[in-house]
């Protein structure tokens, strides 16, 4: 779906909510997601939602979600209804669902392969506050009665690092050379063990947003408040800050933000002693899964297949030097 077909499935889409707008494209990636005004004449942002992505069902269930931690006090998108009432609605020309949420103010921490702005206080500071805000989320989630017909993906330890990975077989990457896939495949064996390790110890184990990423954490003055939870899913509660720690793995201070998010973390909720370890692990596990998501998403001979594979590999020898 090009922009422009975007474009005016957006448009068609916010019939559905009784609202007339001309839609401003945000991205079109997984989803294709617009600025666009609410019925009651708020910012919203509408999402177009790719095609075998998530279930109905589990959109439904992402959007249940996002209700209930609006419930539990935190400030996250909150879906609007339809004029029948639903929480999606159905654009047959585009054979996709949308939704409706509410838009979250602030400015994005950051984005990725682009050095954090604000000084190292500040940094610090906003990392901390994530990682409060991320236990936050947890210890909502387990309070909340998941409903009955409450569905997300589960990214276990197979969905992680087993034969058919979640995010795609990283070590088959088209532009790694068959040394360089040795290297993701020797990280894949000594990260087997360490979540093995972590499950006997009682893994936390439950609901994450999964896509910590900058662009994902607004900034609101020192507070942070996180949208897109479209990643949502069943996982480790470690690999929710390793996904936060993920494009930081080539900060000058990463040590010091790994230690703010994990106090901050802790501040409500407790971790493990082996925390600092674990969070290294896990922070190469969101790196090798990105090297195995742009299997199929981008030629071989792109750029960026490329450069996720570079990364990946950096990655691990830095993870390997440093255990």
């Amino acid at each position: 779906m090009n922009d422009a077909q975007a474009l005016e499935f957006a448009r068609q889409a916010m019939r559905h909510w009784g609202v007339a707008c001309e839609p401003r494209l945000i991205k079109n990636r997984e989803n294709a997601v617009f600025e666009v005004r609410a019925p009651d004449d708020a910012r919203a942002a509408l999402r177009l939602h790719r095609p075998g992505y998530q279930t109905e069902d589990a959109i439904r269930s992402e959007l249940w979600w996002t209700e209930a931690l609006v419930e539990g006090g935190m400030v996250v998108p909150l879906p609007y209804r339809t004029t029948v009432g639903d929480v999606l609605a159905y654009i047959e020309e585009a054979g996709r669902v949308a939704s409706l949420v509410s838009w979250i103010e602030g400015e994005p921490m950051g984005e990725g392969d682009v050095p954090l702005s604000g000084t190292p206080e500040q940094q610090v500071t906003w990392h901390h506050a994530l990682g409060r805000e991320l236990a936050r989320l947890h210890i909502l989630s387990d309070n909340a009665t998941l409903p009955v017909n409450f569905v997300r993906p589960e990214l276990s330890m197979e969905a992680l690092l087993g034969d058919a990975p979640a995010w795609g077989r990283f070590w088959e990457n088209p532009s790694l050379s068959p040394t360089e896939a040795d290297v993701l495949q020797n990280a894949r064996d000594d990260l087997q063990v360490v979540l093995s390790d972590h499950i006997t110890a009682g893994a936390d184990f439950g609901l994450i947003h999964a896509d910590a990423l900058r662009e994902n954490v607004m900034l609101c003055g020192d507070r942070v408040r996180l949208i897109d939870f479209d990643d949502g899913v069943f996982g480790f509660r470690m690999y929710e800050l390793g996904v936060a720690m993920s494009q930081n793995w080539d900060q000058s201070n990463k040590h010091a933000l790994g230690q703010a998010l994990l106090e901050g973390y802790s501040s409500l909720r407790p971790l493990s002693e082996n925390a600092p370890e674990l969070l290294e692990a896990f922070t190469l596990l969101r790196g090798l899964a990105s090297c195995g998501w742009v299997i199929g998403r981008y030629d071989p001979h792109h750029p960026a297949t490329r450069s996720y594979a570079e990364r990946a590999l950096v990655m691990c020898r830095h993870w390997r030097d440093g255990r």
